[in-house]
């Protein structure tokens, strides 16, 4: 079931005049206000699209109707085998609002499992190779009726380290292998219900990235195949997705899955900080007066005090399209839907990029932004919000705030603390660091050990975190970081520190020239831009 209604684009792409006021941007946990060049190019989100007014006749309609398979009550027998699987923290960003989307799907799945007579079933949260979660973060998404039920010897946290409960189904026609969840393999219906937040997520990526090991992700995380993502949010022209879509068509020789997958609209942030989803030029008196408040208690605070307080926010997303069934017919659908939402019309790249950067990503929830993960968030996602063609030209510089210091979080990074102490200061090279220490760090007992026992993200992970900004590192010709509290930080990754905005643009135009283009990718919101 998709949307039924669409938004006005026709002033998303605007540019500062003479007498155009201050811009918001976001600086992690806080917020700068600043004054642009005349003549840059803001491109702003597009506002939130109206949700389905009947979420439960919604997903009924979509579990009843789906895509190039029968009925999910035509496919129940008595005595199945069922394994249900969902995000892990990742999605969404900031959190869903109670009740989580996927509590309500999984609540109607668990009323049609036992009209049949199921009673096998299994819950396996999709960590891949990210952290486990807690038990309170285990039950965010499925409620606290199915947590209570079921957990915890039926709803868990995948392990991709557990040799026991995994099984090696063979080898794609590029030789890459496919590794999954046993509980998942022997079952006789894996149901995945999925929050798609960005065009990257979903289709065959949701259980060959969440259930599987690292022998199968480390074929498509390495630092060729992703500087060869064009765009990671262009899944056509992804080399990443391309792998996946092979593991894909390989695991559907074994496995009956059907796909769950759901779209939201761009509703971020709660209703109590509306000025954060209009453009400046629209705000109230009011909103004026919130945010210039709200910009002063940020700056007066610590971290310690800051990030708590923002980790908390939950997002009032509403649904915008559910399809169900077969995993590429469902995903066509879901891209549709996103890009309905997120897509806007962008002419010719520029010079200069420039972008706040938000307080979260997907690997810091409840956590730190350390600096690996600021680079991960904007160089691996942040730039790569477009198709086509980045906003930025090839050996263009890009210029993001973020506070950068050397802050990790010991329990959910150790590994991330090794490779910015100790390899940093030898190399940042990514080919280079995938030869030398992938192995190392991914077959490391100590991080195995923290991963399975702890709450640590796997060793590899940090070095994965480092490849994602391969295409932006290979394209752009600079990278300029403002107002970072640790300018030692942001040189140890080869970025350099400026004191402010106006000195960063003085800065880029020694790689760019004297009179640059210059655009501002406004978000979030997240959006997605398609350049001509």
């Amino acid at each position: 079931m998709n949307v039924a209604s669409d938004i006005d684009r026709s002033n998303l792409v605007q540019y500062v005049e003479k007498d155009t006021g201050k811009f918001l941007f976001h600086h992690g946990e806080g917020f700068l206000w600043e004054t642009l060049p005349e003549g840059t190019r803001v491109v702003f989100p597009p506002p939130p699209l109206e949700g389905l007014p009947d979420v439960s006749a919604a997903i009924e309609e979509a579990l009843e109707n789906p895509l190039e398979c029968d009925p999910l009550s035509a496919q129940l027998r008595p005595g199945m085998k069922v394994t249900l699987v969902y995000d892990d923290l990742s999605l969404s960003l900031p959190p869903m609002e109670k009740p989580d989307l996927r509590q309500q799907i999984m609540e109607i799945l668990l009323r049609k499992f036992a009209d049949a007579g199921i009673a096998d079933i299994h819950f396996i949260a999709a960590i891949g190779l990210h952290r486990r979660m807690t038990p309170a973060e285990l039950k965010g998404p499925v409620g606290p009726n199915v947590f209570n039920r079921f957990f915890p010897d039926r709803l868990y946290n995948h392990d991709s380290e557990d040799p026991d409960n995994l099984v090696w189904l063979g080898k794609t026609e590029a030789g890459e292998d496919v590794e999954l969840n046993r509980r998942a393999v022997e079952s006789d219906l894996v149901i995945y219900v999925n929050l798609c937040l960005t065009t990257m997520d979903g289709g065959h990526k949701s259980l060959h990235t969440g259930i599987s090991s690292y022998r199968s992700v480390r074929h498509h995380h390495t630092p060729g195949v992703l500087a060869e993502c064009r765009s990671l949010m262009d899944p056509p022209h992804s080399a990443l997705h391309d792998s996946l879509h092979r593991m894909g068509r390989l695991m559907g020789q074994h496995l009956n899955v059907f796909h769950v997958e759901t779209s939201l609209n761009s509703a971020t942030f709660p209703r109590f900080l509306p000025f954060l989803e209009k453009q400046e030029a629209t705000w109230s008196g009011g909103d004026k007066l919130f945010f210039h408040a709200n910009r002063w208690l940020c700056a007066m605070s610590p971290p310690s005090l800051k990030r708590p307080v923002w980790q908390a926010l939950r997002a009032p997303y509403q649904l915008t399209g559910i399809h169900a069934g077969r995993n590429e017919a469902v995903h066509a659908k879901t891209l549709e839907n996103i890009y309905r939402q997120q897509l806007v019309l962008v002419e010719g790249q520029s010079d200069i990029l420039i972008a706040g950067t938000p307080y979260l990503g997907p690997y810091n929830v409840n956590s730190i932004m350390n600096p690996i993960l600021v680079h991960n968030l904007m160089m691996g996602y942040a730039f790569n919000m477009y198709r086509n063609r980045p906003l930025v030209r090839k050996g263009g510089v890009f210029i993001f705030s973020y506070p950068v210091d050397r802050a990790f979080h010991a329990g959910h990074h150790p590994s991330y603390i090794e490779l910015f102490d100790r390899v940093f200061p030898e190399t940042t090279d990514p080919v280079e660091i995938a030869e030398k220490y992938e192995e190392e760090f991914a077959t490391n007992p100590k991080y195995i050990d923290l991963y399975r026992n702890a709450y640590a993200f796997h060793g590899v992970h940090a070095l994965y975190m480092w490849y994602w900004g391969c295409h932006a590192r290979e394209h752009l010709g600079r990278v300029i970081v403002v107002q970072p509290r640790s300018q030692e930080a942001v040189r140890r990754m080869g970025y350099d520190p400026a004191p402010d905005l106006a000195t960063a643009m003085e800065m880029a135009k020694d790689t760019v020239g004297p009179s640059p283009s210059i655009t501002y990718y406004h978000w979030p919101p997240i959006f997605v831009c398609e350049v001509k």
